[in-house]
């Protein structure tokens, strides 16, 4: 079988990075695609891997929940001699997104670290909910990356550029942006956000047509998007299909959990 390599570089491993990376000389670094039950599937150098977590991060997140790695975090992996592979540290986070539910931990729920922007994923049909927006786009600039608006499904409506101009009456100074990806319409503003070294996250509720965006910009079928996503009435995160996609010629699209807003 030919073997898979990854240009970290590509997917945003810089000097800095390194030099966090420098106090475990003995461990790889790898960014984190997918988390599923406490194991992590990691892009890698040699290509991807599964990574459990090691001891030193299970007590470290024992105290801090938000430790526990999550999408788009760069970790340094140790290997054993019988072959397992383990999370030995996750490096500090530029960004992070977080999800703070009503009532709940002030910690919250880290969706995605590390993004260089946030679009807030937002379907035209039926009409953009401006309450929804709003909301989450107060979630993407508290995460530190430069955040933007995606109206998505394009082509199912008359006037795409009125949909336009009213999201952006109620969000002055956010770029925003129409786009089908069922056209591949509207597109390249997105690609520049997705060049070798950036990471865009894909912030919005459940069936906005992100998977759709991962796909049309990916140029493959990364992810499903025949699953039906469900949301409970708490309005937390729903993980269903939620992964870094490495884009070829670099960069990275991160779907995050679908999140149904509840607003008055």
């Amino acid at each position: 079988m030919e073997s898979v390599t990854i240009d970290l570089t590509a997917l945003g491993w810089d000097a800095d990075w390194a030099s966090d990376a420098r106090r475990r000389a003995d461990c790889q670094p790898a960014r984190v695609a997918r988390v599923e039950r406490g194991v992590c599937t990691v892009l890698g150098a040699a290509g991807p891997l599964r990574a459990t977590l090691g001891g030193a991060v299970l007590a470290t997140a024992a105290r801090d929940r938000t430790y526990l790695p999550c999408l788009g975090d760069w970790v340094l992996l140790g290997t054993w001699p019988d072959r397992p592979v383990t999370v030995e540290a996750v490096l500090p986070r530029r960004t992070a997104l977080v999800f703070r539910a009503a009532g709940k931990a002030a910690h919250g729920q880290v969706l995605a670290a590390n993004l260089t922007a946030t679009a807030v994923v937002e379907p035209m049909r039926p009409e953009p909910d401006l309450g929804r927006i709003e909301c989450l786009l107060a979630l993407a600039q508290e995460s530190g990356a430069p955040p933007l608006v995606v109206l998505t499904k394009s082509d199912l409506v008359a006037d795409p550029a009125a949909a336009v101009r009213q999201v952006a009456a109620a969000a002055p100074g956010v770029p925003v942006l129409a786009v089908s990806a069922q056209r591949g319409a509207g597109l390249d503003p997105l690609r520049a956000e997705v060049a070798p070294g950036r990471t865009l996250g894909l912030l919005g509720p459940s069936r906005a047509g992100r998977s759709s965006l991962v796909n049309a910009l990916a140029g493959a079928v990364a992810l499903s998007t025949s699953a039906i996503r469900r949301v409970d009435g708490a309005g937390r995160p729903d993980s269903a299909g939620r992964a870094l996609v490495a884009v070829p010629g670099g960069g990275a699209v991160v779907k995050t959990p679908g999140i149904r807003v509840v607003h008055g």
